[in-house]
């Protein structure tokens, strides 16, 4: 499984967040979204949350060659 990413701009809110965080790893990933969404948008960790979180991860499609 390569990269992947979870973004802010898929769920509309009042403070109209940008922010777009990836990782390696699932675990590495949720556990960076969980502490962004506590923190900025005021959710609460519970594994209710955390499922809801894993639903909505994409993953990255591989850089191309410039060269």
């Amino acid at each position: 499984m390569g990269r992947q990413y979870i973004d802010c701009r898929e769920f509309p809110s009042e403070m109209k967040c940008t922010v777009a965080i990836s990782a390696d790893s699932m675990d590495e990933l949720v556990n960076a979204a969980v502490q962004h969404a506590i923190t900025v948008h005021g959710h609460q960790d519970t594994p209710e949350f955390r499922s809801e979180i894993t639903k909505v991860i994409h993953e990255m499609e591989p850089s191309r060659s410039v060269a």
